[in-house]
């Protein structure tokens, strides 16, 4: 039996060593065990670790401490297959980018990130997106590009702070209505998928001054776009539109408008109201004629007509002063208008492979033109103010 003198010491000696000893956290504490979980998960597929940016030779304890605490986790280029559902227990975490692996599906608890900001899915293999997404109230960006999704959860549409969406090259068929209600949405790109029509919803993303739609199935645009009144860039280029809505002349704030390899057999009057417009792509169509009303667009610099059906361009055309780039190349014109001596501001006229016979004496006054192309048309004669340009001109018998 132990004397109780010595009883006494050993007790005196336990509670200084219990005072001088950091005593770890709690074993049972919830964050710990989900944090601990974490630094112990190995991938199901490759049994590799998550590569987490904390001292691996500090106590489990402080790794943890210094886990919970994280704003931001880069777990990109991995070579992950799914992750813990204790990712979700990060409720600091305001950046995840989990880009370049190989998952497939996101856990449901993914939803718990309620100070997420960012989160970056782009290049997996995702088909699918779970419905817990659209619980993270303060999520601004969102990227999916290069995965294999078919469709959209209708939940996105809670995504109320979202400014950023780019969902490109995908497999996209169709989109939910419920993508209408992004209502701070501000760039949105939706390229290289399957979609064969757009949610009429769309047209109450008041905010969106970017839209990419491009190489997709598209055979119409709803009038509802026309309501876009902040956008600035749209890419509709490699569809198969074969006209648009007259109410496309109201988004009066487009600066570029990319609509090449379409359909396209007409414009709309409308269009001469794009009084902002400077860059209008329009190239591999089978435009026959342009409205009149293309001389409007007073701040056009660089319009792209290749490869369409137009045989003659309208006198108004010389109304575009501002226009430095003209590319008419591959179509049917016989003859170019006189008025196109007005264009006082290009620097570059292209129309080669057409049926041009002879040129007005009124390009003479293009001062600005330093670039003239016209291989490959029928002309018989050059009129003499041609040369008096400074321009480098390339015509079938004359390169100066």
């Amino acid at each position: 039996m132990i004397p109780r003198i010595i009883f006494k010491w050993l007790v005196v000696i336990w509670l200084v060593c219990l005072a001088l000893i950091q005593i770890p956290a709690p074993h049972h504490d919830p964050q710990f065990v989900a944090m601990a979980r974490l630094l112990r998960w190995r991938d199901p597929v490759t049994d590799a670790a998550l590569d987490l940016p904390v001292n691996r030779n500090l106590p489990i304890e402080e790794q943890a401490r210094q886990l919970s605490g994280m704003q931001k986790l880069d777990l990109c280029c991995q070579n992950l297959t799914a992750l813990p559902p204790e990712i979700g227990e990060l409720a600091a975490l305001e950046e995840l980018y989990l880009n370049y692996n190989n998952l497939e599906t996101l856990p449901p608890e993914i939803g718990q990130l309620s100070s997420l900001t960012v989160l970056d899915l782009a290049n997996n293999q995702f088909t699918q997106l779970p419905s817990e997404i659209g619980q993270l109230p303060r999520l601004e960006m969102l990227f999916l590009d290069v995965n294999q999704l078919e469709t959209l959860p209708p939940e996105i549409g809670n995504l109320s702070a979202l400014t950023w969406l780019n969902a490109e090259h995908n497999q996209l068929r169709q989109l939910p209505p419920e993508i209408g209600q992004l209502s701070s949405l501000m760039s949105l790109s939706l390229t290289n998928n399957q979609l064969t029509a757009i949610p009429p919803e769309m047209g109450n993303l008041l905010a969106l001054n970017e839209l990419r739609l491009g190489n997709n199935q598209l055979a119409e645009i709803p009038g509802e776009f026309g309501q876009l009144s902040e956008l600035r860039t749209l890419y509709l280029n490699d569809n198969q539109l074969e006209d648009l809505p007259a109410e496309f002349g109201q988004l009066t704030a487009l600066n570029s408008v990319f609509l090449g390899r379409n359909h396209l057999n007409t414009l709309p009057q409308s269009i001469g109201a794009l009084t902002s417009l400077i860059r209008l792509q329009l190239n591999h169509n089978r435009l026959s004629e342009l409205p009149l009303e293309i001389g409007q667009l007073s701040s056009l610099a660089e319009l792209y007509l290749e490869y369409n059906q137009l045989s003659s361009l309208p006198p108004e055309f010389g109304q575009l002063t501002m226009l430095i780039e003209l590319y008419l190349d591959d179509n049917q014109l016989t003859v170019l208008p006189p008025e196109i001596g007005g264009l006082s501001s290009l620097q570059w006229l292209s129309f080669n492979n057409n049926h041009v016979t002879v040129l007005p004496p009124e390009m003479g006054q293009l001062s600005a033109l330093g670039w003239l192309q016209a291989l490959n048309n029928p002309l018989s004669e050059l009129p003499p103010e041609i040369f008096q340009l400074s321009a480098r001109i390339m015509i079938d018998g004359v390169v100066g």
